[in-house]
């Protein structure tokens, strides 16, 4: 089972986003991954975009959680990101999104992406901890209130 402590880092968490469109939240979210993984932005941008193209990563509940399977990519990656201000995500509640998880997984990763996705949406269902997502400002608190609610949730 994936670590959520591994694959998003207190570097990875990123809190008060200004972006003003899904494609904005999407492009940040691509460079920031780029930075980290060595592998291009604009690969990783096609790739999240074509996932949107199939239906929205928008879960409803002001949560999204973009994903993609990437060739050059050797590990699972994800990166938390609240934003400034809720953005029109196409979810399927209609409300916009202002929690993002990114997850970023190898093309081989087989069964493991969708566990590790599944993991994310359980996780990120909890309405008390999205409030506290929302409301703690401190980066290495948010990995810890993640962490840590993943953790006891196993």
């Amino acid at each position: 089972m994936i670590d959520l402590g591994t694959l998003v880092t207190p570097d990875r968490v990123l809190l008060d986003l200004k972006a003003t469109s899904k494609r904005q939240v999407l492009r940040s979210l691509a460079q920031a991954a780029a930075r980290v993984t060595g592998v291009d932005a604009e690969v990783i941008l096609e790739a999240l975009l074509q996932r949107e193209r199939l239906g929205t990563t928008g879960l409803g509940g002001g949560i999204a959680i973009p994903h993609a399977r990437i060739r050059e990519l050797g590990n699972f990656t994800g990166f938390f990101v609240r934003l400034a201000k809720p953005v029109d995500f196409e979810a399927i509640d209609g409300e916009p999104v202002d929690l993002v998880f990114l997850l970023l997984a190898p093309e081989g990763a087989g069964t493991d992406h969708l566990k590790a996705l599944a993991r994310i949406a359980r996780l990120l269902r909890d309405e008390e901890l999205c409030e506290a997502l929302r409301h703690c400002e401190d980066r290495a608190r948010v990995h810890a209130i993640l962490v840590g609610r993943a953790e006891a949730s196993r």
